[in-house]
Order: structure tokens, then sequence, then C-alpha cells
């Protein structure tokens, strides 16, 4: 489980972005991260129980280094204040959908899905909610569903229908999407709970029926196309 070293960690990370603090405290750091890392452990064990594409993942290689690419942005502190892990089929810089764990003092939460995507993989998926909106309504609008995370992520959503798709379709706010993601936000103390893991399993659970349909809407429409 999560405990108050990963926590204090972060927070004192964050007070102390920079290298000479960081190397003086990489032990702390590697503690942390150790803790973090056997939690991944915990969810991907639970997780594999529902979605068999994980198996083959390595809870190590899940996690995003704590290094930030500083070579394009007018930020220049050189590490990331929070741990996060990626569970994909593709791995953790694949193109599919996946879920994803984040924790950061202030701001703990899951997610799952499609961040971002790609032109030609957003093409994708609104071409299969085009061609089967019943399929992709069953889920979005199933009680569970709806009662854990409200619906999709609305941030950069268009404001007029993407092109090559009527404007006169019936569900066409569902294709305006630019993310294709859904958010559960956690407390803290949630997160310090020996309970973490069971829960961050079962709200992922929760998310496997959208996975699956927007990674077989890649397959069908993309990479069957290529």
């Amino acid at each position: 489980m999560i405990t108050k070293n990963v926590i204090n960690f972060l927070k004192a990370l964050k007070n102390n972005n920079n290298k000479t603090w960081f190397e003086a405290n990489r032990s702390w750091y590697e503690s942390a991260r150790n803790e973090f890392e056997q939690t991944v452990a915990q969810v991907l064990f639970l997780m594999i129980r529902f979605d068999k594409t994980l198996q083959w993942l390595e809870p190590r290689k899940c996690i995003f280094r704590i290094y930030r690419d500083v070579r394009f942005s007018s930020d220049k502190t050189p590490y990331k204040t929070n741990f996060g892990a990626w569970f994909g089929r593709d791995g953790k810089f694949g193109a599919s959908a996946g879920y994803y764990l984040h924790v950061e003092p202030g701001e703990y939460f899951l997610s799952g899905g499609l961040y971002m995507p790609p032109p030609d993989i957003l093409k994708a998926v609104r071409t299969e909610i085009f061609n089967f909106p019943e399929e992709f309504e069953k889920i979005i609008y199933h009680p569970s569903f709806k009662k854990t995370f409200g619906g999709l992520w609305e941030q950069d959503k268009l404001q007029r229908p993407p092109k090559g798709f009527p404007p006169d379709f019936p569900y066409i706010e569902w294709l305006k999407y630019k993310h294709y993601l859904v958010n559960k936000d956690l407390t803290e103390k949630e997160i310090l709970s020996s309970g973490y893991p069971r829960q961050a399993a079962t709200i992922f659970r929760k998310m496997h029926p959208l996975i699956v349909f927007l990674n077989h809407a890649i397959d069908e429409n993309l990479y069957k196309t290529l």
C-alpha cells in the first residue's frame, strides 16, 4: 500500500525541485518509488482478472519516469511532482486505450480511455460510434458507469461537428469529443487506505467496457485499413 512516505516525498520534491536536492534525497525517492511500484503490482494483478490484454505487462514498466522532458517547455523544473502508471495492451507508449493511475498531493485520480489521440485514431473512434451508436450508448449510460464517472471528459470538445460526418447524426455530440476519457477523483484518505489497490481495480473494471469499445474501434477502422 501507499504510505505517508510517498506523499511526503512528493510534497518535499515540489518545494525543492532541483537536481542538488534530488540527488541528496535519492534514497528517499527510491523508497517512495518502490512503495508505488508495489501498489502498481497489486493493482495490475487484480486488473488482469478482467482484462487479459494486460497479462504481459511488468509493473515497473507501467510507471512513468519522474524526470521531465524540458526541451520544449518554458517550465525548466527537472522533476515531475507525481507518480503515474499506465496500464495498456501496447505498453506505456502505445497508442491504444488504457488505464491511468495518478498520485500527487492534492490531485489523486484514476482515468481511462484515450487522451489526445492522433487524428487517425480519433477518426477511427468516431467512425465506430457513428456505425454502432447503440453499443456506445449502452456503455456510457450504464447506471454503474454514470454513477462512477458522470460522463466523458469534455475538455477541448468541438463546437461544430467534425469533418466527414453528417451534422444531422442524432448522436453528433458524441463525435465532438477530442478525448474519449473518464476520470474518477479520490481523496488522500482513500489513497492511503490498505484497500486502495482493490478500490482502484474496481474502478478500472467499470471503465473496462469503454476501453474494449475504443480498442475495437482502432482495430476495426484503422489497423484493418493499413
